[in-house]
């Protein structure tokens, strides 16, 4: 029993880090377990043997991965009679079989949010879902052919660069259709699954669980309309009940109250962030909260006017709302010190 409970251990261990580290997973369970190579290599070989993991390139240059299995390839007609809940238990939910419930409660919520907004939104003909099952768990993408969600949120609020867009996401509480939607979707979903992706045009939004951060990258080649991607393991501890209330105050009746900014998402082209118009990008929006925290990983430095829009003005004409700020450096410090310092 105690043998087999070890090379369970080891097993699910593989499983959940392999995508993270195909290359040196053998050394990682080495490590983790206190084995030699070779029986580390023996665990791989068998999961290989029994089909769970590929294995690719020989000797020092053998790189693993999970097998994934495609269990539906599906494309709806997006019209009046479309229902994300009606897909959902229908076909989405046998596929997930018997889940943990904490898991099974965030496909619930990730996959209807994510499908009702292109039913409401994106204004495509169709929406493709694909489902894949791997040893470790499920992978689902929902792709249309609209207008791109980036694409409509510029649009909707004018802005210069499509890349500014995430950011109004990034903050949670945007929408462009506000009397029908929250606009939290996006972001609670974002932070409930391992990993979490958006691709519209040539931007790739994405939020993993391995990191607190979002990031924002361009590809070069384009996506028409948009494309999400959500995936989560079996054995993770998520809780979007917990998610959401990580994001709730007691004094305010624990509603979606705090938020994170990734200030880096404001940055232009060239990376400077020095405006007051800058600033008021940022802060666009966060009326809404009445904590805020700025996080600033990735900003190397910051202008006057930038700072003094957002840590004197700002922060003088809405006494009610707390703001932090995290992850500067010494210049950042510096700035922002000099402009909570200022006399008004």
């Amino acid at each position: 029993m105690a043998i087999h409970k070890k090379t369970l251990e080891i097993t699910n261990f593989i499983f959940d880090n392999v995508s993270q580290h195909p290359n040196d997973i053998a050394s990682l369970v080495a490590n983790q377990f206190g084995l030699s190579r070779q029986a580390s290599n023996r665990h791989l070989k068998r999961l290989v043997e029994k089909g769970h993991i590929l294995s690719e390139g020989v000797t020092r240059n053998k790189s693993y991965k999970l097998t994934s299995q495609n269990l539906l390839e599906k494309e709806y007609a997006v019209n009046e009679q479309l229902n994300e809940g009606d897909v959902w238990y229908r076909d989405i939910a046998p596929l997930l079989g018997d889940l943990p419930e904490n898991i099974k409660d965030i496909w619930d919520y990730g996959f209807t949010e994510m499908f009702n907004n292109v039913i409401d939104h994106s204004g495509s003909p169709t929406v493709k879902v694909f489902v894949d099952k791997t040893a470790a768990g499920f992978k689902i993408l929902i792709a249309d052919h609209g207008e791109g969600i980036f694409r409509k949120i510029q649009k909707a609020l004018s802005l210069t660069d499509q890349r500014h867009a995430v950011l109004e996401l990034a903050k949670g509480k945007f929408t462009t259709d506000p009397d029908n939607h929250s606009g939290e979707g996006i972001f609670f979903s974002s932070r409930a699954f391992d990993n979490f992706m958006i691709l519209s045009d040539s931007i790739h939004f994405s939020h993993g669980s391995d990191s607190v951060h979002d990031w924002i990258m361009e590809n070069t080649s384009r996506v028409n309309g948009t494309a999400v991607f959500m995936e989560i393991n079996n054995h993770s501890l998520h809780n979007i009940t917990e998610i959401f209330d990580d994001y709730a105050s007691e004094e305010d009746d624990y509603g979606f109250n705090q938020t994170v900014v990734p200030v880096k998402l404001a940055q232009n082209g060239d990376g400077k962030l020095v405006s007051r118009s800058q600033a008021k990008r940022v802060l666009a929006g966060l009326d809404k909260f009445t904590n805020i925290l700025f996080d600033f990983i990735g900003v190397e430095t910051i202008g006057q006017a930038f700072a003094d829009q957002i840590f004197r003005i700002y922060k003088n004409q809405h006494p009610e709302i707390k703001i932090i700020y995290i992850n500067t450096n010494r210049n950042l410090d510096n700035m922002i010190n000099r402009a909570l310092t200022a006399k008004n």
